[in-house]
């Protein structure tokens, strides 16, 4: 095979693969989830009256004491900017060592404030996923366990009763996939959503 054969040879195999990989595949898989999957192909967001308050997959950051609190996450608004100078959010995963002083440090600091929110508690222990951020950064749920932790604080600050906000706690509790793949898990922002009369 001469040479301007293995290159006319190279050069049609690179557009046919680029064409069924990038072109036709791309487009089959996007149709597909679009047609069957078209809430979570959009990014599961929860959209009421016109307005998106979120994503399911995507965790925020609530600090008020009339909203259920989730994960810390590992949310940065510091160090990068659009073109117009404002500050961009983004996620990313810490690099924090578990076995170091800053990791200690930031527990601590994060234990101190749950204990402070909520002295009804009195010494229970705090559930770790309110003091620990997930290995994403940005993990929307938080365990049962760590909702129950707060519902005494709701209780005392939304004027609502225990039985309610456990109702609400109930109806955004996701069960393991297929019964047995995973924990239970609430969405903290539907719960909070549902607290202020959204959904």
């Amino acid at each position: 095979m001469t040479k301007a054969k293995t290159w006319i040879t190279g050069v049609l195999f690179f557009l046919v693969a680029t064409v069924l990989c990038g072109v036709l595949y791309t487009a089959a898989v996007t149709g597909v989830a679009q047609l069957f999957f078209p809430h979570q192909a959009n990014g599961s967001l929860i959209e009421v009256d016109g307005t998106v308050y979120g994503s399911e997959l995507i965790g925020q950051q609530f600090t008020d004491e009339k909203h259920l609190w989730g994960r810390a996450t590992s949310l940065n608004t510091t160090s990068f900017t659009d073109d117009a100078g404002n500050p961009v959010l983004w996620y990313a995963p810490s690099n924090i060592s578990p076995a170091s002083d800053e990791f200690a440090s930031i527990v601590q600091e994060r234990v101190d404030r749950i204990r402070a929110a909520h002295p009804e508690q009195g010494n229970q222990p705090i559930p770790s996923d309110l003091v620990t951020n997930s290995g994403s950064g940005f993990d929307p749920h938080i365990s049962p366990a760590a909702a129950e932790y707060q519902v005494e604080r709701l209780v005392r600050t939304t004027g609502k009763s225990a039985s309610e906000i456990r109702a609400i706690i109930d109806a955004c509790t996701e069960q393991p996939q297929f019964g047995i793949l995973g924990e239970a898990r609430v969405n903290v922002l539907k719960v909070n959503l549902m607290l202020d009369g959204i959904l």
